[in-house]
């Protein structure tokens, strides 16, 4: 007889000063997780005691030491002991090394344990760039260092919104960019071809696996009004114009480029299942203000399945029992979708 293959996803408690933990602890009694999931969380048990405390959960925070003792409910949250309890004594909203170094060990570990098949896809909370930075580690977040750990050369963010959420794709909506996290005058410099023919068949990969069978990418314009025939800038000439057409001969359905203060309106009423932005926010703010707080991360040319909130460790809020939650149960979900097989026969 078939059974349900609820698959074992690793979630990272991020910076301990910022909402990750309350995120977490706020999700956790929702039933719609467990019914997707086995979740086990990694991170400091007693840093998630206070912020199910914090929440008003009854829920008994179960120290494990390996991933197989964990036993997840509503009301029990098994979590892997990562990092030193150095961690308690950081005040919050702070950026430190100490829960720097913790969010880092934690990623690292959920990484490893990924890759060797002990889980089937790993969701992060919100680490502090800055904390990260100050522990030693030079990456700009998640997406590199994850790049790095799997030794992922063709790699990408996704931000995504699930089926039904400011979109009307019955597969959701994805914004894949070519640059990432680096100061736009670094970014301008890495705008080429090449990038942008790899972004968009990463985004093309993923929304298949998401369930389009053919997806329509849109491809934004660098500059206003897509330079205007080369008066506001020749990139659309030099560089888009021609990446879409190496597209469209791979195969890919990508029209472009197109102004990007019109594409994602044409995105969301269904016009493209995916675009690729230039730049962060080009993508970003557009995406965020469809939907922010159901947007998710998705890691796209990993072997493994990550995904992400799509906000940041909010420190202002931290700590005050009012973290939203709608993008970790998005996450969750999003991740859940992509473990490979979620049935299997006994």
């Amino acid at each position: 007889m078939p059974a349900t293959h609820l698959p074992l996803l690793a979630l990272t408690m991020g910076d301990a000063a910022g909402v990750g933990p309350e995120v977490i602890a706020g999700c956790w009694a929702d039933a719609r997780v467990h019914a997707l999931c086995r979740p086990v969380v990694l991170g400091n048990p007693e840093i998630l005691r206070r912020a199910c405390r914090l929440r008003g959960q009854s829920i008994e925070v179960q120290p494990i030491s390996t991933i197989a003792e964990a036993t997840p409910s509503p009301t029990t949250l098994p979590c892997l002991a990562v990092g030193g309890d150095d961690v308690l004594d950081v005040p919050i909203g702070t950026h430190d090394a100490r829960t720097g170094q913790a969010a880092y060990l934690a990623v690292v570990e959920a990484a490893r344990l990924a890759l060797a098949g002990q889980i089937e896809g790993l969701v992060t909370a919100p680490l502090s760039k800055a904390a990260l930075h100050a522990a030693g580690h030079d990456y700009p977040g998640h997406t590199e260092l994850l790049a790095e750990l799997c030794g992922t050369p063709r790699f990408a963010m996704m931000l995504y919104l699930p089926p039904g959420v400011a979109n009307r794709s019955p597969c959701g909506l994805g914004v894949a960019h070519v640059t990432l996290h680096t100061s736009m005058r670094t970014a301008l410099d890495m705008i080429n071809v090449e990038a942008n023919v790899e972004a968009a068949e990463l985004a093309r990969d993923m929304m298949q696996r998401l369930g389009v069978a053919a997806p329509r990418i849109g491809v934004a314009a660098l500059n206003p009004h897509a330079g205007e025939g080369g008066l506001f800038g020749d990139e659309e000439i030099r560089i888009i114009a021609p990446a879409v057409a190496q597209m469209r001969q791979a195969g890919i359905d990508a029209t472009g480029p197109l102004s990007a203060d019109t594409l994602m309106i044409a995105a969301r009423d269904g016009a493209f299942d995916a675009v690729v932005a230039q730049y962060h926010d080009q993508g970003h703010i557009a995406l965020k203000l469809l939907a922010m707080h159901a947007a998710v991360n998705v890691t796209l040319g990993l072997p493994i399945v990550r995904t992400s909130v799509a906000h940041g460790t909010a420190f202002d809020r931290a700590w005050q029992g009012t973290a939203e939650t709608t993008g970790m149960i998005a996450a969750i979900e999003t991740a859940a979708k992509l473990v490979p097989t979620r049935t299997r026969r006994d």
